[in-house]
């Protein structure tokens, strides 16, 4: 990343970037997050990234900015839906365990096995044993991970009880949004400080030196999705591999084929 810089003081804006600056400064770092790809699979390195926060963090933002330029055989997005009767009666960590990398592939886990320390312990879905379980053995679960050769990266987006308000009321008036408020969301919000306490709890249990809570400031979603992606690629040492010189050969001649007529085929209607 020796060629990106850091956005000049006198350029800062605490209340917000501008959109042609933000977008320079993400395409830089898109294009490092291409380098730092070909160099997972040329290394055979296995990445684990985690993704926490509360609801309308900005969680999702962030993902997609990192995955949508690179290739999905490489990067994973995982999000889990509900766990099923049967996998409720597994080990815990059983579900997640089937989406860890394989040699040369990065994972994002939108949300994680942490749902057991926030969602699943304010809303009542899990046992007090089950819960006290989860915070003995979850360190001790990263710590196999990291013996194993994955490297674990964690990230939790912190937003104002303000900053969450203005999303939720954005996502209602929205059609394109609405989707994105669940009952859960909607819960969450009405319970505001026993997410906090449950979030602070799993830090205490959780925010170990092997395997540290990385903490984004998120009110500002374009400064929160540059500075995660920056330090998500300062986590990994890497270097820029040599290109292949691509050429484009001339196009395979007919030889007197003569194709079906386009006509012959079912068009869609040309609406616009």
């Amino acid at each position: 990343m020796e060629n990106l810089k850091h956005i000049e003081p006198e350029k800062r804006d605490e209340r917000k970037i501008k959109k042609k600056l933000y977008e320079e400064e993400l395409r830089k770092l898109q294009i490092e997050l291409v380098k730092l790809q070909e160099w997972i699979k040329h290394e055979g390195i296995k990445v684990v990234v985690v993704f926490e926060g509360r609801d309308a963090a900005g969680k999702g933002g962030v993902i997609k900015c990192i995955s949508q330029s690179l290739n999905p055989r490489i990067c994973r997005v995982v999000a889990l839906a509900t766990p099923t009767e049967r996998e409720k009666t597994q080990w815990y960590f059983q579900r997640y365990v089937a989406h860890l990398p394989a040699t040369g592939e990065m994972v994002l886990f939108d949300r994680s096995w942490y749902n057991r320390a926030g969602v699943e312990r304010v809303m009542g879905y899990c046992t007090e044993i089950e819960y006290n379980e989860f915070m003995r053995s979850c360190p001790e679960f990263e710590r196999m991970l990291i013996r194993s050769g994955i490297i674990l990266i964690k990230y939790w987006f912190s937003v104002s009880d303000e900053e969450q308000e203005n999303r939720f009321q954005a996502r209602i008036d929205d059609p394109t949004k609405r989707w994105k408020l669940s009952e859960m969301d909607l819960a969450s919000r009405e319970k505001w400080i026993e997410y906090s306490k449950a979030k602070d709890e799993m830090f205490k249990f959780t925010d170990t030196k092997q395997s540290p809570w990385f903490v984004v400031p998120a009110d500002n979603k374009r400064r929160a999705r540059l500075n995660c992606i920056h330090h998500l690629l300062d986590q990994i040492p890497y270097q820029e591999l040599p290109q292949e010189n691509l050429e484009l050969k001339p196009r395979q001649k007919s030889h007197k084929y003569v194709r079906p007529p386009f006509s012959d085929q079912t068009i869609i209607p040309e609406v616009y």
